[in-house]
């Protein structure tokens, strides 16, 4: 295993990675800056868009067009030209929210979520999309986060980074709407490290960034704690798979809330890490809309 830096750009907040297999780069943002970065892999290109609003995840429509989600709701993206448009409001007349974790399932819906801009308890929610169809599933979410999906598409995973429980719930391959209620299966609370995004490889292992202890650590499907991988910033806060095999695993970090003597304790803070694993991912499902 092999671990270095992808991107040596400080992110204030670091966040929603994605690989693009079309293009060969990586894309994630900065939410506070509203910044969406990318590095094409191979040759390490980099690219830079400055968004109108604050952003954290993007997936792919087409070969065409990509789909954002930010404070307003979900914006359209099309590659060649960068242009974006407002097509799903979510949240649009509530300014004191803006959007966080989130990843698409394979039968084309996403699950994201939304929080308040200052962490308030309980003003966020995990929403559902499919075929521009919104439906909140869980209110009352303060950070929500480890947004992803068991391989065969029947298991939701999520978590409130603020309880800092890992939940699973069963839910509907067709439509990844839930069949059940959620049940929490990797109890956090009370211990460093809170929950952050999180990713699932073929075998339904969970990679999960810990965020304030800078780790990546694996989840088996019931709950047993396979692995912790330490990286070179605290604050880590999301993993993607990425490369033409997704064999490797990028993750995002953070500086925010440093001062400069906390940040010169942390010098690698906000910055992209890749770690070489001898694992698999998948691509991330294209988004019907």
């Amino acid at each position: 295993m092999t671990i270095s830096i992808l991107s040596g750009i400080s992110c204030h907040l670091g966040e929603g990675p994605s690989y693009d297999p079309l293009s060969d780069t990586l894309h994630w943002f900065d939410i506070l800056e509203k910044r969406l970065h990318g590095v094409q892999l191979g040759s390490g290109r980099t690219s830079l868009t400055i968004l109108p609003v604050m952003g954290s995840a993007i997936f792919a429509i087409d070969g065409d067009r990509q789909l954002i989600l930010t404070e307003r709701g979900f914006y359209s993206r099309y590659r060649q030209t960068g242009v974006t448009s407002l097509v799903i409001p979510v949240e649009d007349d509530n300014p004191a929210t803006r959007s966080n974790d989130a990843r698409a399932h394979r039968c084309g819906a996403v699950w994201f979520g939304t929080m308040g801009k200052h962490a308030e308890t309980g003003a966020g929610a995990i929403y559902h999309l499919l075929k521009g169809k919104v439906t909140k599933l869980y209110p009352a979410i303060s950070i929500p986060n480890a947004i992803c999906f068991s391989p065969d598409g029947a298991s939701a995973y999520f978590t409130d980074t603020a309880i800092n429980k890992l939940m699973r719930v069963a839910i509907d391959p067709a439509t990844a709407l839930p069949s059940g209620e959620p049940q929490v299966l990797f109890d956090q609370s009370g211990k460093p490290g809170g929950i952050d995004g999180a990713i699932v490889d073929t075998d339904g292992v969970i990679w999960n960034a810990r965020w304030g202890i800078g780790q990546l650590v694996a989840i088996s499907p019931d709950g047993q704690l396979l692995r912790e991988i330490d990286l070179p910033a605290k604050q880590t806060t999301c993993p993607a798979f990425v490369g033409a095999k997704f064999n490797r695993i990028a993750v995002t970090s953070a500086a925010e809330g440093y001062d400069d003597s906390t940040g010169a304790a942390d010098p690698d803070c906000g910055k992209t890490f890749l770690i070489d694993l001898p694992i698999f991912g998948r691509a991330e499902p294209n988004v019907l809309f």
